[in-house]
């Protein structure tokens, strides 16, 4: 599902104009991102959290030249869901759907 899918959902449930929705759905995504960027985590009662995960130093490898290259500690942005979300997903009736864009399709 892409956003523009979402979007035309919430749309039809409420009967909110498109636009009015994306513009919502953009201004969260902001937000988050701005909190995130602050060091600030974001809680969403029910759904889940982003968060900040620290990544420790480390040396990585440029395999085109050979060299080691050292990795600083640095932090990168990750979502927990909630108990509520995991449960919900995990008691629902689904298949893995394959995407056009996965390699590991099976082309037979």
């Amino acid at each position: 599902m892409r956003k523009a899918d979402i979007v035309g959902s919430i749309a039809e449930k409420t009967g909110i104009p498109k636009v009015d929705i994306l513009v919502a759905l953009e201004a969260f995504f902001k937000e988050v991102k701005t909190s995130l960027e602050e060091g600030e985590p974001v809680y969403v009662r029910g759904f889940g959290s982003f968060i900040l995960k620290k990544r420790a130093a480390k040396v990585g490898r440029n395999i085109k030249k050979n060299v080691a290259v050292e990795i600083p500690e640095h932090f990168v942005p990750a979502f927990k869901p909630s108990k509520e979300f995991v449960l919900a997903v995990k008691e629902s009736s689904h298949e893995l759907v394959a995407h056009a864009d996965d390699d590991s399709a099976d082309t037979e």
